[in-house]
């Protein structure tokens, strides 16, 4: 055949294929077969991808890329959050992994993630045929059983991802061989049993995540030996013991969440300056950590965010703390911490959130801490501060809108600086004080106001009408002073208007005596935990109150409220506790009740009411004393009625 004949053959051959472009298009048959039977396993696809793989040519296929070479398929990426232009939208699978996948011997990327209803187990051998993956991800699914031993033998594999499924077994041994392994994340599973020591062979891992899960035993001190490891999260767990010092060993850590276990000792804060320099989240609380907070911490000089808080940790904070320049947030609540705060937080320039409730620490506050013009949110609740009065540098402070300062000791007046305070109030918590006459009308001026708690107090005022301008309102807790009047300025909060945020309400054991006539009146709204037992509250429950439909708790024991039960209670299907107990109630149980399904606890015991309980449940699964002290009452629980 000469030259000119053999160029006519291949310009035949070329236009017969549609150029070279036929190696990307077609596919090898295994692979092929392999995709056929994945989607073969898929039920549904919200997205319609799936719905697109028909035919031979698979490299052109929605998500499948192959290689060009080769024409076999290196990528599967069909993850369930889907990015456009203009959106980004999560669609779902439901369906399983067929093993078949593993024949698809060249692949390098499995996406499979987010796609939530993807069930069945992780193929057994899919590290025995996939020599050349790199990234696996299942995250965000229903997958359940164990990781398979064979993972260990995808030596390239870089990224494993099967975080928020419902795995269980133990970690496998085999995970310590992916030696290119940089991202491990098995969070949100079910996995149990202990952390496998082999986890510190991985020395190219820069981030471990396996929190929410049921892990035991002790931290191995391998990890020490992640020398790349830059974000640790072993929380939520079961784990115990001591923290191994190894850790100081891990140079580059910037993340180290070890919070929510049984950990006990003391902390092990690095000894010297330049070790966990890169250090910048730190959470070990809600632990069993024991002794002084080292002076060691103030080496750590890139914290940004460190809580301590619900541990045994005693002593004096150490002066270093003024060391951590670029700390934001500070937690130290639930220990038994002593002494006074250092001068030396004043130093904390960038802090925004200081919160040392809940130890022993005394007063008097350091007025270093006024020149802390970014902090937001300062806590120093239930301690042994003892401080007569508030501080006024408190109210010049520029940025401090969140002031929690219950049990602490304050007597006299709500102070008046704090309605010009630099900075609009949206929560204040006085509560457990010593605080008594009235409550000033200046508070109705807070507009930002969300949250208010001044319970258990000496107040004996009124509720100003003032109230009615918090608009923002969400928390208002009055309880246990000496409070007498209307309650109606509560229900006039936000003026009536709709979507008004006030949702949880705390007016009981007070003096108050009227104003029941007006819950509700000023339209729907969205309280769902209303208390105004232990007062002496007149006349009948107001109609309106049906149009409280978001209420889950609702207690008015301990009153004088009286006549019939109104028939819209009934509305109130999202009540799970409904208190009436100690009034003046009569008539009928009204057969409406039998449509509050979600009700776990009911008490309508001594008041007047008569006639037979309505029959069926909820109302026939409690027990005698929800309905005793009734004398005309009759029917399950109580003594059948007589005909």
């Amino acid at each position: 055949m000469n030259y000119q004949v053999l160029e006519v053959v291949v310009l035949l051959i070329v236009i017969a294929f549609g150029g070279t472009s036929w190696t990307i298009e077609a596919c090898s048959s295994s692979d092929l077969e392999a995709l056929m039977s994945f989607k073969n396993g898929i039920q549904k696809d919200t997205s319609g991808r799936l719905a697109k793989w028909v035919g031979d040519s698979c490299c052109k296929w929605e998500g499948i890329i192959c290689e060009n070479a080769t024409s076999r398929v290196t990528q599967i990426n069909l993850p369930g959050f889907i990015s456009t232009d203009a959106d980004l939208f999560q669609t779902q699978m439901t369906g399983w992994i067929s093993p078949s996948i593993t024949l698809l011997t060249s692949l390098e990327i499995i996406d499979l993630g987010g796609l939530v209803g993807l069930s069945g187990t992780i193929p057994q051998t899919i590290g025995l045929h996939l020599p050349k993956l790199q990234k696996l991800y299942v995250y965000g699914n229903n997958l359940t059983g164990p990781i398979p031993e064979s993972i260990g033998e995808l030596p390239n594999l870089q990224e494993l991802a099967l975080q928020e499924n419902k795995l269980s077994g133990s970690i496998p041994m085999s995970l310590g061989s992916l030696k290119s392994l940089k991202r491990l994340l098995l969070y949100s599973n079910q996995f149990s049993g202990t952390i496998p020591h082999s986890l510190g062979d991985l020395i190219n891992l820069v981030e471990l995540d396996v929190h929410d899960n049921a892990l035991e035993g002790n931290i191995p001190n391998s990890i020490g030996e992640m020398k790349a490891l830059e974000k640790l999260d072993l929380s939520n767990n079961l784990l115990s013991g001591k923290v191994p010092s190894s850790l100081t060993n891990l140079t580059v850590i910037s993340v180290l969440y070890l919070n929510s276990n049984y950990l006990e000792g003391t902390i092990p804060f690095s000894s010297r300056s330049g070790e966990m320099s890169s250090l910048g989240f730190l959470r070990l609380d809600n632990n069993l950590f024991v002794g002084n907070i080292p002076s060691s911490i103030g080496y750590l000089v890139s914290l940004q965010r460190v809580s301590l808080s619900n541990n045994k940790l005693e002593g004096e904070l150490p002066s270093s703390l003024g060391n951590l320049v670029l700390l934001t947030e500070l937690y130290l609540s639930g220990n038994f911490l002593s002494g006074q705060i250092p001068k030396s937080v004043g130093q904390l320039s960038q802090l925004m959130m200081l919160n040392i409730s809940r130890n022993l620490i005394e007063g008097p506050l350091p007025q270093e801490i006024s020149s802390l013009q970014n902090l937001q949110t300062l806590d120093l609740s239930f301690n042994h501060l003892n401080l007569s009065a508030i501080p006024k540098w408190i109210g010049n402070m520029s940025s401090l809108s969140n002031i929690y300062f219950a049990g602490c000791g304050i007597q006299g007046k709500i102070p008046d600086f704090f309605q010009t305070t630099n900075s609009p109030i949206q929560e204040l918590d006085l509560s457990v004080n010593l605080l008594s006459g009235s409550i000033p009308s200046w508070i109705g001026s807070l507009n930002q106001l969300y949250m208010l708690n001044l319970s258990r107090n000496s107040l004996n005022s009124y509720i100003p009408d003032s109230f009615r301008n918090l608009q923002d309102l969400g928390v208002l807790d009055l309880h246990s002073n000496r409070l007498t009047g209307s309650i109606a300025p509560v229900f006039h909060i936000g003026q009536g208007i709709l979507g008004a945020s006030l949702k949880f309400v705390d007016l009981s054991e007070n003096n108050f005596s009227s104003g029941i006539e007006e819950i509700g009146v000023r339209g729907q709204c969205d309280i769902q935990f209303l208390n105004l037992s232990h007062n002496l509250l007149k006349g009948r429950l107001p109609n309106s109150i049906g149009r409280l439909n978001p209420l889950i708790s609702l207690d008015l024991s301990f009153n004088e409220l009286g006549s019939n039960l109104p028939e819209v209670l009934a509305n109130l299907t999202s009540l799970e506790r409904l208190k009436l107990q100690e009034n003046h109630f009569t008539g009928n149980i009204p057969d409406g009740f039998l449509k509050l399904l979600k009700l776990r606890e009911l008490n309508v015991s001594n008041n007047l009411l008569e006639g037979e309980i309505p029959d069926g449940k909820p109302l026939i699964d409690f027990p005698e004393s929800s309905y005793s002290g009734n004398k005309g009452l009759c029917g399950e629980p109580l003594n059948p009625c007589k005909h």
